[in-house]
């Protein structure tokens, strides 16, 4: 059910994500997350597209960590950030992050090839049942003009990346 991919770019990093429905405790995972108490990204499912969005916004985060760039606190909030297609760091959280009534939870956790028991304890804290990651990615994105050039998934992995530029 999770889905686990090695960081080509960074082969000593490897990105598992984990889906939940009918989660009862977001609110708590939220806190547990702000707290430090849970090393993973949290993230709304319902804004995503296609789990490779979520690998890309991890890659840039890792690489900007290793070269000292992130323009968020930790590794887990730059998930989030780069998942956005705008600049605003409060604006990614209210979009991208969870909220105290979310009843679906996407879990990032960027860690070593071995750390299967770090993964296990991480979904154990989650009150809710845990789905394969490519089930029910909702389309919640309004974009018009790059459809008609390639793909919805294409179009908003090219506005993660070029929001630097912009």
């Amino acid at each position: 059910m999770n889905l686990t991919q090695e960081l080509e770019l960074f082969p000593d990093h490897t990105v598992t994500q984990m889906l939940f429905k009918e989660v009862k405790n977001a609110a708590e995972l939220r806190q547990s997350a702000v707290d430090g108490r849970i090393n993973g990204a949290l993230i709304n499912p319902t804004m995503l597209v296609n789990p490779f969005q979520v690998l890309v916004a991890a890659n840039k985060a890792v690489h900007l960590q290793l070269i000292g760039k992130m323009k968020t606190r930790s590794l887990n909030s730059e998930i989030i950030f780069n998942l956005s297609p705008t600049n605003n760091i409060s604006e990614a959280f209210k979009r991208f992050g969870t909220s105290d009534g979310d009843e679906s939870v996407m879990l990032v956790v960027v860690h070593c090839k071995n750390e299967s028991q770090l993964l296990e304890d991480i979904a154990a804290q989650v009150d809710g049942r845990q789905v394969p990651v490519e089930d029910d990615f909702e389309k919640s994105y309004s974009i018009s003009l790059e459809e008609t050039c390639g793909t919805l998934l294409d179009a908003v992995v090219c506005r993660m990346a070029i929001k630097d530029v912009m």
